[in-house]
């Protein structure tokens, strides 16, 4: 075909090349055969070769515009290099884990799901990268869908893996990491039955001593009523200091994405706010000291709490004629510690990491006993946290227990 030419009045069209695209479909050739036999015989039986030749163009031009295709890539065992690369690179660096595989063996793994399952999985059978019998069970499906898998990498963890199906045995994979919402769900329900415990137990004393006090109002010992009175009062404060931290607490949390912009002077307020915390029975004992005069970015209603349930637990938990140090010292020149420090028993070092939890106690007796609600150092790291610091506690057994608080200080206005 190639070498096909006709002549029109000294001009001539070289070839059939000339005519068509370069790339066009195979099947195409047998009409092109017989137009230009159709057109030979036309010019055979005398009709002028103009005609034929506009003829054979239009017939030519109809067989290609109806015909022509892109050629169809080759069909093969995994994607072409340019798909792979292509598909590999929108994927690489998505957070969420990504799978792809056909016929069940892994093509592509992103840099999650490297991290997650490991940099082996690549060119695996994904039922042995899984193994898992939920994710094998949807893995074999016939179908796309979704599996919620508990203890997938580590026993804790929860994923939910979405399987889509595309053709020629194309499989995508997505692993959506449920672990933090299943703890946040169990956080909430354990914050509200402990919650409902200890509002219960203050509840249930007060009433009790009531009905008592209302059934034996006439023949009561007024000593024994008297007795029971206070007895209504210390729960009844225990329960107003439960309420007003869990208000407190919550208050906290809701504001702990909103970065406090008030210049408080931390010098002053530490000082004022340890003594309140003493009372005047204890003030003797408070041993403040600042090394400078630190200013901080904070809120100042709750930089005081802060202090506030610092001091106060020194003074529950610490020796009861010993003094409770309270001091502000540089951690160079762009932060400030605050130290409180009791010289009481001390808490077991296993406790330690436990100390920052809601309504964690060493021990319950003791803690209840005292008026503590067990939210004081929740609200105390919640406070920190907002303000961008950092906080640690120190115990040993038999010479004490500090807490240090490191907090950024303002920067200067030049």
């Amino acid at each position: 075909m190639a070498g096909v030419h006709f002549a029109t009045g000294g001009r001539s069209i070289t070839s059939l090349s000339a005519l068509l695209p370069m790339r066009f479909n195979s099947s195409l050739l047998p009409a092109l055969a017989l137009a230009f036999v159709a057109a030979f015989l036309m010019a055979v039986s005398g009709i002028q070769l103009t005609i034929v030749l506009a003829v054979l163009l239009v017939w030519i031009g109809s067989i290609l515009l109806i015909g022509t295709t892109a050629l169809e890539p080759a069909a093969g065992n995994k994607l072409s290099d340019f798909s792979a690369d292509r598909m590999s690179d929108l994927v690489e660096h998505s957070e969420t884990p990504v799978v792809v595989t056909r016929r069940q063996r892994i093509l592509i793994a992103n840099s999650s799901a490297r991290k997650l399952l490991g940099g082996h999985i690549i060119d695996q059978d994904v039922r042995i990268a899984l193994r898992h019998p939920k994710a094998v069970q949807l893995i074999e499906s016939e179908d796309g869908g979704s599996a919620l898998i508990r203890g997938l990498v580590r026993r804790q963890d929860i994923w939910q893996i979405n399987r889509k199906l595309l053709d020629g045995g194309l499989g995508v994979f997505e692993f959506i990491n449920r672990t933090a919402e299943a703890d946040i769900s169990r956080a909430h329900t354990d914050f509200v039955a402990n919650a409902s415990h200890e509002l219960r137990t203050p509840l249930a004393s007060i009433i009790g001593y009531v009905e008592t006090l209302q059934e034996d109002v006439e023949d009561l010992d007024p000593k024994m009523a008297a007795s029971f009175l206070n007895t209504i009062e210390t729960e009844a404060k225990r329960l107003q200091s439960l309420v007003s931290d869990l208000m407190s607490l919550s208050r906290v949390e809701a504001e702990k994405h909103d970065q406090p912009s008030d210049i408080v002077d931390l010098s002053k307020l530490t000082e004022r706010a340890a003594l309140d915390a003493a009372g005047p029975r204890n003030k003797d004992r408070v041993d403040f000291e600042s090394h400078g005069d630190f200013k901080v970015s904070g809120d100042q209603q709750q930089l005081e709490q802060l202090i506030r349930n610092l001091v106060d637990n020194a003074f529950n938990y610490g020796a009861a004629d010993k003094p409770v140090t309270v001091r502000l010292q540089p951690q160079g020149e762009k932060r400030v510690r605050l130290s409180v420090k009791d010289r009481g028993e001390g808490i077991p070092p296993e406790h330690i990491p436990h100390l920052t939890r809601r309504f964690y106690r060493t021990d319950p007796g003791r803690s209840r006993a005292s008026g503590g609600t067990g939210l004081g150092l929740a609200i105390v790291k919640h406070i920190v946290e907002r303000h961008g610091g950092r906080m640690m506690i120190d115990s040993k057994l038999g010479q004490g227990t500090q807490v240090k608080v490191t907090l950024p200080l303002a920067r200067s206005k030049k």
